[in-house]
């Protein structure tokens, strides 16, 4: 049977401070790793909080000591360790999540949908490429926050002969607390929708603004049960298995992929 033990990392951020944040994080996993979990997921920009301050903040792709970090982080615990993370490449800013595994490789997605309402869409450059990584037997769709209000972008797009694209949908974000409903309740939409678990990590504490975070981290079944659902407020560490096997035998007794509508994506957003 194949599973995949996953780690949720609910914590406070401080502000603008990759070394810190670091430093934190490694205390706070201790000496978590490959005997008890095959990932480790880390919150929207792990090292600096949610800031838009993106031509000090964001890091070279090739010189990055936070991308270095995420990759030494895997390869010492033997397990894949994933969060998000303020890059500069070929003079673009983007946020974007990194998917670093223990022998040293490290897959990257760009997030699609760019905050807004907090001039991100300024800030930083949009992404135009799904990701999807494999592990444990799981294909895993990536994304990042604010993705997680767009179905179309998520939505399962099997091509020729496949029932489903993916297996399980991962989202970290930097959520605030006086939209925490929503967020609660998409995580457990996209669960349902696309018949897969979704893997969701956000911090708690509060930023430089002023903005609070409620946390509400969750591990989600495909039928949109909580795995993982802790207080309100209280960062946490906690690991819990999703079942390949289990997943498979729902799809066979809920069919409703076979009445799902067919679709194209065109590239873009908005107007």
């Amino acid at each position: 049977m194949s599973e995949l033990r996953t780690t949720l990392v609910q914590c406070d951020l401080r502000w603008e401070d990759p070394v810190a944040n670091c430093r934190m994080l490694e205390e706070t996993l201790g000496d978590l790793g490959g005997e008890q979990t095959d990932l480790i997921v880390l919150p929207e920009m792990f090292a600096t909080g949610f800031t838009m301050n993106s031509r000090e903040m964001a890091e070279p792709m090739e010189e990055s000591a936070t991308v270095a970090w995420l990759r030494e982080q895997a390869w010492q615990r033997g397990c894949v360790v994933t969060g998000s993370v303020a890059i500069v490449e070929h003079g673009d800013y983007f946020n974007r999540l990194m998917w670093a595994r223990p022998d040293g490789s490290c897959a990257t997605y760009d997030k699609r949908h760019l905050f807004r309402m907090a001039g991100e869409h300024e800030r930083y450059a949009m992404g135009h490429e799904r990701v999807i990584v494999e592990l444990k037997g799981f294909r895993i769709l990536l994304s990042v926050c604010y993705d997680l209000r767009f179905p179309v972008w998520l939505r399962q797009q099997p091509g020729p002969g496949e029932h489903f694209e993916y297996d399980a949908l991962l989202c970290v974000a930097n959520w605030p607390a006086p939209r925490r409903h929503p967020w609660r309740v998409l995580l457990q939409a996209r669960a349902i929708e696309n018949l897969c678990p979704v893997i969701g990590v956000n911090r708690v504490g509060e930023d430089a603004k002023g903005l609070p975070y409620a946390g509400d981290s969750m591990l989600i079944d495909a039928k949109g049960e909580a795995l993982i659902d802790e207080p309100k407020g209280e960062a946490f560490v906690k690991t819990a298995s999703l079942s390949l096997d289990e997943l498979r035998a729902f799809r066979d007794k809920f069919p409703a992929w076979r009445d799902a509508d067919h679709f194209s994506l065109a590239d873009g957003v908005g107007s």
